[in-house]
């Protein structure tokens, strides 16, 4: 039976990067060894790294004056790394899911974090609007994509004379960002590029080296920008595998091939759910609707057939569609790996199942 992958992290990769892998892992550029035992240090990893900052760079068409790192650690370790380089006195924040509150109590051992609007208290099921950021924030932070809740900032926030940083770990590479606009980005990198165990960071060169306080050598980025994301042993593995990803992004025609690609699947999804009789989304703005991670329930009146609903998909080859316990219900993750074909397997799932009760 076929399966269809939609968990939410680590999750889908495509053909192409785990046959690349597959292959390197029993014979790396012709080396005769395993990327899994070769020298991080060799010339021949030392292409797949420049190879892949270069392919970071050329997709998201980054400026001049911007590092790409690779590093360990997750973006949870991100959201303390950022702050002990970046944060001054002040930044600001909107507080939108699990990882949007994990940054912010992170940056509060460095300085003030300014939550200038919450989803909270609506369990998280909107992206907050209309608020003010002060103007004297060393940065302001969001969460681009909440894995957990279903929701989405699909544009670069607007706020001039302010600079951004962005956790997008669960949707960098679905669409265009205006890199300029932001002195960080980063992105664990199990959703849309790789293998666990590897974290991406851009970062404006110039926004560095601007706080009193002195920071572990492992913990400040101009560490990893001098060497190169070699001051120390990389996760050589799943850099490997990232590199096969965007040489796969770059063959389908970039950002903007995969956006429409993900718009689709989305809209695909999000039509069945909002025609049915049974299932319901817990998103109720479609502009605050993730593209990534689509979530829904049953509706009230069928709430008993949630868990014979996941049995019923699990039969038919849905792997990972249970929703977070925060939430509840079913969440199916469409990153850029998954083709619209098991997007219209769940669809047929979901109307099969409607028409059996």
């Amino acid at each position: 039976m076929k399966k269809h992958n939609f968990y939410a992290g680590p999750s889908i990769l495509s053909p192409y990067t785990i046959k690349n892998t597959a292959d390197a892992v029993i014979d790396f550029a012709g080396t005769g060894l395993s990327i899994l035992e070769v020298s991080h240090r060799s010339k021949e990893f030392q292409a797949v790294i420049d190879e892949a900052q270069a392919l970071v760079k050329e997709l998201l068409d980054v400026p001049a004056g911007y590092s790409v790192l690779f590093l360990g650690g997750g973006a949870s370790l991100q959201f303390a790394m950022v702050p002990f380089n970046l944060l001054k006195k002040k930044a600001a924040f909107t507080d939108t899911g699990t990882w949007a509150h994990n940054a912010i109590k992170e940056a509060r051992l460095f300085g003030e974090a300014d939550v200038v609007a919450s989803s909270a208290d609506a369990n998280y099921n909107f992206i907050p609007r209309g608020y003010t950021v002060p103007a004297d924030v060393d940065y302001f932070h969001y969460t681009s994509n909440n894995t957990i809740y279903g929701t989405e900032v699909r544009k670069d926030p607007d706020l001039p004379g302010i600079r951004l940083v962005s956790d997008m770990s669960s949707d960098i590479f679905s669409r265009p960002v205006d890199v300029a606009k932001y002195d960080l980005i980063y992105a664990g990198a199990q959703k849309n590029l790789a293998p666990a165990g590897v974290t991406i960071v851009i970062v404006r060169d110039d926004a560095l080296g601007h706080v009193d306080r002195p920071i572990p050598t492992m913990l400040d980025y101009r560490t990893h920008i001098a060497k190169g994301s070699m001051f120390n042993t990389p996760p050589v593995l799943p850099i490997f595998s990232a590199l096969q990803t965007l040489r796969y992004y770059k063959e389908l025609g970039g950002i903007k091939v995969l956006e429409k690609m993900d718009l689709d699947k989305a809209a695909l999804l999000y039509d069945a759910i909002d025609s049915s009789r049974l299932f319901v989304g817990t998103v109720p703005n479609p502009e605050d609707r993730s593209i990534m991670n689509v979530c829904f329930v049953m509706k009230p009146e069928y709430k008993e057939l949630e868990k014979e609903f996941v049995d019923f998909a699990t039969s038919r080859g849905m792997v990972g569609i249970k929703g977070h316990r925060s939430v509840g219900g079913f969440r199916a993750s469409l990153y850029n790996a998954l083709p619209i074909e098991s997007v219209r397997a769940l669809v047929d799932c979901m109307k099969e199942f409607e028409a059996k009760h």
